[in-house]
C-alpha cells in the first residue's frame, strides 16, 4: 500500500568554511554521519560576495567517493591529475566518481559577478572504494526538463521521474537527483524506493511536507524523510524551489578525514601515506 514518507527531521544549514578560504553553506556533512547514508556532505555555494570565494579549490585529493557538482549561475572551471579540464556553467552538472583516487582542483569564476550552486557526495562501498575514476560531465540542454501540470517542473538530473530519465547513468547508489520548481499553492508527489534514503533542500519560497500541514519549511532548510513509498510537499503562496535527492544505504562504517572518506582508519592512514609518497593515483584500479 502506498505510504507517505513522514517527515523525520529538519535541520538548517550552516555557515563554514573550505579550501582556500572558502565561506559556504552546509546542510549537513561530518556530524550527521551516518543519517543521511549514502549521502555524506550537501554543501551551497550561492554567494554574492566575490572575496568569499575566488580562493576556491587548489589540488586536492579525493578516495572513495563521489562528489556531484550542480551549478545554478556563475561557472567553476576544474582540471586533475588524469590530465582532465574543463569549464562547469550554470545549470551543468559534473558527477565525478573519485574511485581509488583524482587529485583536482575546482576554481569559482563568477559570471556577471553572480555564483551559486551546490556540491554534493555520495559514498562508495568497501566493494567500489578502489574502483577506476570517472567522470559524467552533463551541459544544461542535456537535463530533461518535465512537467506533471502547469505548476510543476522538474528537472531530472539522476534517477527517473514521471516516466523521464536522467542523463546521469550507472551510479552504485541507485539515486535520484531531481531540481524541483512549484507554483504557488500547489501539490507535488514523488515515488520514492522503499528503503532509499530520501531528502529535501530547500533553495527558494516556502513549503510543507507530508500530509500535516506543520512547520513550514524555507530556503536553506533540510528536509530528513522516514521510510514510505512516496513523498509529498505543498507549496505556499510563494511558491517553492528544492533539490530532492535519494539513494540506496549502504549500511557500512565509514572513516573520514578531509576529502578522503573509506571504512576504516588503516584505510585512511594508507591513503594519506601514498598521497605523501606519490603513490596516490593508480595507473587501474
Amino acid at each position: 500500500m502506498a505510504q507517505v514518507r513522514a517527515v523525520e527531521r529538519v535541520l538548517t544549514a550552516y555557515s563554514t568554511t573550505e579550501g582556500a578560504g572558502v565561506r559556504l553553506v552546509r546542510a549537513f556533512g561530518n556530524y550527521e554521519v551516518p543519517q543521511f547514508d549514502p549521502f555524506l556532505l550537501l554543501d551551497d555555494f550561492r554567494i554574492n560576495r566575490p572575496e568569499n570565494y575566488l580562493a576556491g579549490f587548489p589540488w586536492h585529493p579525493h578516495r572513495g567517493i563521489e562528489t556531484v557538482t550542480y551549478m545554478l549561475e556563475g561557472a567553476v572551471e576544474h582540471g586533475d591529475s588524469l590530465g582532465n579540464a574543463g569549464v562547469i556553467n550554470g545549470g551543468d552538472v559534473q558527477w565525478m566518481t573519485a574511485g581509488s583516487g583524482i587529485i583536482h582542483q575546482e576554481m569559482p569564476k563568477p559570471v556577471n559577478a553572480r555564483m551559486g550552486g551546490f556540491q554534493l557526495w555520495v559514498n562508495l562501498p568497501h566493494a567500489h572504494k578502489m574502483m577506476t575514476p570517472r567522470y559524467q560531465e552533463i551541459k544544461s540542454h542535456q537535463i530533461p526538463v518535465t512537467k506533471t501540470d502547469a505548476n510543476v517542473s522538474v528537472r531530472v538530473i539522476c534517477g527517473t521521474f514521471n516516466g523521464v530519465t536522467g542523463p546521469v547513468r550507472n551510479i552504485i547508489a541507485d539515486p535520484q537527483f531531481l531540481d524541483v520548481t512549484l507554483g504557488p499553492d500547489t501539490v507535488f508527489s514523488c515515488p520514492v524506493i522503499r528503503g532509499h534514503t530520501a531528502v529535501a533542500y530547500i533553495i527558494s519560497g516556502e513549503g510543507t511536507f507530508d500530509t500535516s500541514e506543520g512547520h513550514r519549511m524555507r530556503n536553506r532548510d533540510v528536509i530528513l524523510f522516514g521510510d514510505g513509498s512516496f513523498i509529498e510537499g505543498r507549496s505556499s503562496d510563494a511558491g517553492l524551489r528544492f533539490l530532492f535527492i535519494s539513494g540506496k544505504p549502504i549500511g557500512e562504517p565509514v572513516a573520514w578525514r578531509g576529502p578522503i572518506v573509506m571504512n576504516t582508519r588503516e584505510e585512511l592512514r594508507l591513503a594519506f601515506q601514498e598521497y605523501q609518497d606519490g603513490t596516490f593515483i593508480k595507473a587501474e584500479a
